[in-house]
């Protein structure tokens, strides 16, 4: 392996461009080598149409970061696994929860490290706030996270299809967050999930989730938001309230501002990613995807007015 990471990008779609690329770029021992994308071909790096031909024809690399739809990722990662090459998974790490167990086995045998990743855990209120409500007594959580489909996701219609998550892309987001700010394992208990009479996935959902101690959480995901957009978790505390805000970028214990940061969430995610390499680890942290998964199992279907982007 040479002194940097060769990293070689697998679906070059917008959170490719804003996040990925510029976060190696930022990266101490990581380096860009090459793109795999049908459709964009950017005129400074070698560029392939899949990643097949990538692995035929490519310059030499050591991993992959696979920001395809979920829908394609097992194959492709199985792929980059049995060339030994380091596989990042951009979130969620896949379509299904089973697909992932098989990954993780064959990552072992190949010596090399897959990591699902979870971006917004890594935003700069978050591990303030697990260290926080670690020494609290939570009484109850409530989630509200919202946005404008429209603004984050245009023409993205994958997103709307089986497998696609619909509103559970970014919900998913919180999820993550919830599960790493709470020390108990979270389980669903019950979902209600919105579905747009022409599309496959949700554009809203309302879930009741616990941990084993029946702490009730309550989370609402919606991508019909249009002005001020919510990203935030709120915490009835024996101490008073904690407000995790703006997508982990600010915290509030008691309406005291003691965290307000805009430390970006990818080139931590990276840093993270090669640390785990240099130690041949693998980081696979699956509750954020099961909660989805029991969501889905447990939820009444509802459908609402057709939804055109």
């Amino acid at each position: 392996m040479s002194e940097a990471l060769r990293i070689a990008i697998v679906g070059f779609g917008a959170i490719a461009r804003r996040q990925h690329v510029p976060a190696i770029a930022k990266t101490a021992g990581a380096a860009l080598v090459a793109i795999a994308d049908p459709v964009t071909s950017p005129a400074d790096l070698p560029h392939f149409p899949d990643l097949e031909q990538l692995l035929r024809e490519g310059p030499e690399f050591d991993a992959v970061a696979l920001c395809t739809p979920p829908q394609l990722r097992r194959a492709q990662a199985a792929a980059a696994l049995a060339a030994r090459k380091h596989v990042l998974l951009e979130k969620p790490p896949g379509a299904t929860v089973a697909e992932l167990t098989p990954l993780i086995a064959a990552a072992r045998e190949a010596g090399r490290t897959l990591f699902a990743t979870w971006h917004s855990r890594y935003a700069p209120a978050v591990e303030p706030a697990r260290s926080l409500l670690a020494g609290r007594k939570i009484a109850k959580v409530t989630i509200i996270w919202k946005e404008d489909v429209r603004v984050w996701h245009p023409g993205q219609a994958w997103i709307f299809k089986a497998g696609g998550f619909g509103v559970f892309d970014p919900g998913i987001n919180a999820l993550s967050v919830l599960t790493r700010i709470l020390q108990q394992p979270v389980f669903a208990r019950k979902a209600e999930l919105l579905f747009p009479s022409n599309r496959d996935a949700p554009i809203a959902a309302e879930l009741e989730l616990s941990d084993a101690n029946g702490l009730p959480i309550h989370a609402e995901f919606d991508f019909r938001q249009t002005g001020p957009q919510s990203w935030d978790i709120f915490c009835e505390t024996d101490a008073g309230p904690v407000a995790l805000l703006k997508g982990g970028r600010q915290l509030q214990d008691c309406g005291r501002l003691i965290v307000d940061a805009d430390k970006e969430e990818y080139p931590a995610l990276y840093r993270h990613f090669l640390a785990l390499t240099a130690e041949g680890k693998s980081d696979v942290d699956l509750a954020p995807l099961q909660l989805v998964a029991d969501s889905f199992m447990l939820g009444r279907r509802r459908i609402v007015e057709a939804f055109e982007d």
